[in-house]
């Protein structure tokens, strides 16, 4: 296919129009982290490699607020952070390895387009409520902006939201910008071994409702994670005060907690294992249900149980049906090209919501342009 490279937005311009006038479709990639997930798109058309979009723009750690090119890796964005020892509150998680790509291609563009949001999301929310303003090309050659760099921003529709999870089909950013955090100097983790599903995800519920800030509430194997940070005496402080909610059961404090939380939120554990991987969103007071339920040869839970992660045999989507009973949604991250083309990636929508969906990606990009059926048919 051939390829359009922009390094502006003014060329994402050219590019868009260019595509109007062909009636070509553009596949939007940066770094290529994701692109095996999402539908098997088949719609032969062009590439928009807005890779060279890339860099930080402007960062004021003092106002927690940082302004970036889409196309800048996560890790760079990181690391100017963690010099400031500040963070990215939603934890994004670089896919790459687990989509079958080399680590480092994610960024933070392709971050906020996927949601990929870790495990610190119990604490910090969601990418949606980090993303304060962008600008970006819409459907109609247009450069247009939206949000701002407050976090209170009343300036009509709050499109920073839509964009987030959108996987590039409503526009191409060119620039975005976004709240960090203080990052606390220490982090401990605590591991409760050897507990039953149904009794870590009720005591995972109890921590979440108390006051004590976990940043990391995760099921794996018989154990529940839980992550707190801070200074030495106030974590001090929160692990005994967890202790005591926890009771008498096995339970031990490690600091190398953090390098288990980041590996959950990139998926890592699946990435050399033969199956499909699904994520999972559902209430988390049905986790335990829904542990029962499935029929998985490897699964874990992040969020309190609120976000499973679950491997299944190549081409099963009974994920789905278990996922629904419990009052939730399931998506396919992971499979070959024929599980997609077969299996909806995303969750299917009734009547309504489809029509719905149809007129956002109408008054963004009326001709279709923008990664056509990435999503779902039509969109």
């Amino acid at each position: 296919m051939p390829t359009h490279i922009a390094s502006n937005e003014d060329e994402i311009v050219d590019a868009v129009m260019t595509a109007r006038e062909w009636r070509s479709p553009l596949e939007i990639v940066a770094g290529g982290s994701k692109r095996n997930y999402g539908r098997a798109v088949t719609t032969m058309g062009s590439v928009l490699d807005v890779s060279a979009l890339s860099g930080i723009i402007a960062y004021e750690p003092e106002e927690l607020i940082l302004t970036a090119a889409p196309g800048t890796p996560l890790a760079e964005i990181e690391a100017a952070l963690a010099q400031k020892n500040q963070r990215l509150g939603f934890e994004p998680g670089d896919w790459g390895p687990l989509l079958g790509e080399p680590a480092g291609l994610a960024t933070i563009g392709g971050a906020i387009c996927a949601d990929t949001n870790g495990s610190a999301r119990v604490k910090f929310g969601a990418a949606r409520d980090h993303l304060l303003g962008f600008r970006a090309v819409n459907g109609f050659g247009e450069a247009f902006k939206a949000g701002g760099k407050v976090v209170k921003n009343v300036t009509g529709f709050d499109l920073p939201k839509l964009v987030c999870g959108s996987f590039g089909t409503l526009c191409v950013l060119s620039e975005v910008t976004l709240r960090v955090f203080p990052k606390p100097p220490l982090s401990t983790t605590l591991i409760v071994r050897g507990v039953e599903p149904e009794e870590g995800f009720t005591l995972l519920r109890k921590l979440w409702s108390s006051p004590l800030d976990a940043t990391g509430l995760a099921f794996s194997r018989g154990n529940a994670l839980i992550r707190f940070e801070g200074d030495k005496d106030p974590l001090a402080e929160k692990c005994a005060a967890a202790r005591t909610l926890i009771g008498a059961r096995d339970v031990i404090e490690t600091p190398e907690g953090e390098v288990a939380f980041r590996a959950l939120g990139r998926g890592e554990v699946f990435v050399d294992e033969p199956f499909d991987v699904w994520r999972a969103i559902i209430p988390p007071a049905a986790a335990a249900q829904l542990a029962s339920e499935i029929d998985s040869p490897l699964w874990l839970a992040d969020w309190a149980g609120a976000l499973f992660w679950i491997a299944t045999l190549p081409g099963s989507d009974a994920v789905r049906d278990a996922a629904a009973r419990a009052g939730g949604y399931a998506t396919l991250v992971r499979a070959d090209e024929e599980t997609r083309e077969r299996i909806a990636v995303f969750e299917p929508e009734d009547a309504a919501r489809a029509a719905l969906t149809k007129r956002v990606k109408d008054a963004f990009d009326p001709m279709g342009i923008f990664n056509p059926g990435r999503m779902w048919d039509g969109v």
